[in-house]
């Protein structure tokens, strides 16, 4: 077995110290052959394979056809030999602000200068890469690959002002690529966030968008042909550790880390996920402990966003084509980081298309209410208190269950409830009873009405209705309006529950429940 390359983003090393590389190579033969446009964008969420695109595009640019031996484009591509220029904002300084920054930004330009035996003279980031890029071209047309084109602006994407500062100079760095057009053979741009043309890229009106490409929407990630064929005895040694079949690990595989798509049709993996579980053998959160979503709960309490309408999100063009930094949407955000992705495209050869988004897999899901559960409910780890509600469900206990809940409210600031006090009561129980993994379908509509929620377990089915002050209102909707109809041809037992809330105690007031008798 090869070795699995956990921090391997260089496609030499991977190569040289025999690590497995799932060949992408035919995807890049395609980007590179056979087009007229030359400057190219790709957006993927963050440990997604990014940087190991570009360093093999780097080494295809500078002809080192050995390393690709063995892989798709071996003996299909020339490896004629280029000038390269590849600079990777995240190796900048960001800790001295703009200064800093501008400092090591030259410095970079300057030292690939050096690496040609090219001495610049200018004395500025702008004016020196632009002389760069002139001097390499007597070589031959030069080529540009940018990684992580946008860290200089979410580095600073609390601070407004250093963030204005921060876009300016990446934009007059962007307009030099439309200013040595005729010296550049290749440019491409990669990075998370995907800013509007308008705002960043004003100077690059011929720059490619391959984000929603259908033609490269797996050329980043593993698709189940890949992990399959790649990754089959790392698959059996982690059924054999955790005792269980091969199929069954797959499944699981499936479940926990598949689903990101870019099209509606093709699902990837996320690599470092797959990766990170193949060694360790157990099936546990990779992607989310390498990165805390801070600024997605603060944005989503901040904007006052109902999570609950997050799954099965419609979404059109514009929302997934770019965002306004200095007006973030938020499921434009999800989209672009990862946290929501594309389900199924309605109409996608119509102008009017829309695009469902939902959760990727059960790694995010969780992961990211468990994350927003903490944020709204002030808890430290909610999974403690998950388990207890988890075993109270499980055992009909609706007073224990409700019990546990009223306790999760006591601990909520006073300051950090939405001005729409219900949902906000709504929100924190959706989120509890998503996590427990119980099948929870919330404002359900029906031909007189729309329930609450409806919760399934194995035994039993839970007709919710909250209201605030008064659980006998709670019950008699539920009655008056026959919620429960649509279920009555269910073996299980029905329970009908009205919960009703306290504005003044800021919790749950009481809870009335009755079983159904058929």
């Amino acid at each position: 077995m090869k070795n699995l390359p956990i921090s391997t983003q260089t496609f030499k090393d991977l190569i040289e110290d025999n690590c497995l590389y799932v060949d992408k190579t035919k995807d890049i033969y395609k980007l590179l052959e056979g087009r007229e446009k030359k400057f190219f964008f790709l957006s993927r969420p963050r440990r997604f394979g990014k940087s190991l695109l570009i360093s093999t595009l780097e080494e295809i640019f500078l002809g080192n056809k050995e390393l690709f031996k063995d892989l798709w484009i071996y003996d299909k591509y020339d490896f004629k030999k280029y000038p390269v220029i590849r600079i990777d904002f995240t190796a900048m300084v960001y800790a001295d602000g703009i200064v800093g920054f501008k400092n090591s930004f030259f410095n970079k330009i300057k030292n690939i200068g050096l690496d040609y035996k090219i001495r610049l003279k200018s004395k500025d980031y702008k004016t020196a890469f632009q002389e760069l890029i002139i001097k390499l071209s007597k070589i031959d047309k030069v080529v540009i690959l940018i990684d992580e084109y946008d860290k200089p602006i979410v580095e600073y994407i609390e601070d407004s002002e250093i963030r204005n500062k921060m876009k300016d100079i990446i934009k007059d760095f962007y307009l030099v690529l439309k200013e040595c057009d005729r010296y550049i053979k290749f440019a491409f741009l990669i990075g998370v966030s995907k800013f509007s043309k308008i705002s960043l890229f004003s100077g690059l009106n011929n720059l490619i968008d391959l984000t929603l490409d259908p033609e490269y929407s797996t050329m980043l990630g593993y698709t189940q042909i890949e992990l399959e064929y790649y990754f089959d005895d790392r698959i059996k040694l982690l059924a054999e550790k955790q005792n269980i079949s091969v199929k069954d690990a797959k499944e699981d595989l499936k479940r926990w880390y598949n689903g990101y798509s870019w099209d509606g049709l093709n699902f990837v993996y996320n690599p470092f996920s797959i990766l990170n579980v193949l060694k360790d053998k157990v099936i546990n959160n990779y992607w989310f402990k390498s990165g805390t979503p801070t600024l997605l709960i603060k944005l989503i309490k901040d904007k006052d966003i109902d999570v609950r309408t997050l799954e099965n999100f419609v979404a059109s063009d514009a929302l997934l084509d770019s965002f306004e930094i200095e007006n973030i949407n938020v499921p434009s955000l999800l989209f672009q980081t990862g946290y929501l992705t594309i389900k199924e495209i309605i109409e996608p050869n119509s102008p009017y298309r829309e695009y469902i988004l939902n959760y990727p897999n059960m790694e995010v899901k969780e992961s990211l209410l468990n994350n927003i559960l903490m944020g709204f409910a002030n808890e430290d780890d909610s999974r403690i208190k998950i388990n207890s509600l988890f075993k109270a469900l499980n055992k009909n206990d609706l007073d224990g269950f409700f019990k546990f809940i009223f306790d999760i409210f006591t601990h909520i600031p006073n300051e950090i409830f939405m001005s729409d006090k219900e949902r906000y009561y709504q929100t924190i129980i959706y989120l509890i009873l998503t996590l427990i993994g119980v099948r929870i379908k919330v404002e359900i509509q029906t031909n007189i009405g729309r329930i609450d929620a409806v919760i399934e377990t194995r035994d039993n089915i839970y007709i919710i209705e909250f209201k605030m002050n008064s659980v006998i209102q709670a019950l008699n909707q539920i009655n008056d309006n026959k919620y429960y109809e649509s279920y009555l041809l269910s073996p299980k037992n029905i329970y009908l529950v009205g919960v009703s809330f306290d504005s003044n105690i800021r919790n749950i007031k009481d809870w009335h429940f009755e079983k159904l008798i058929r």
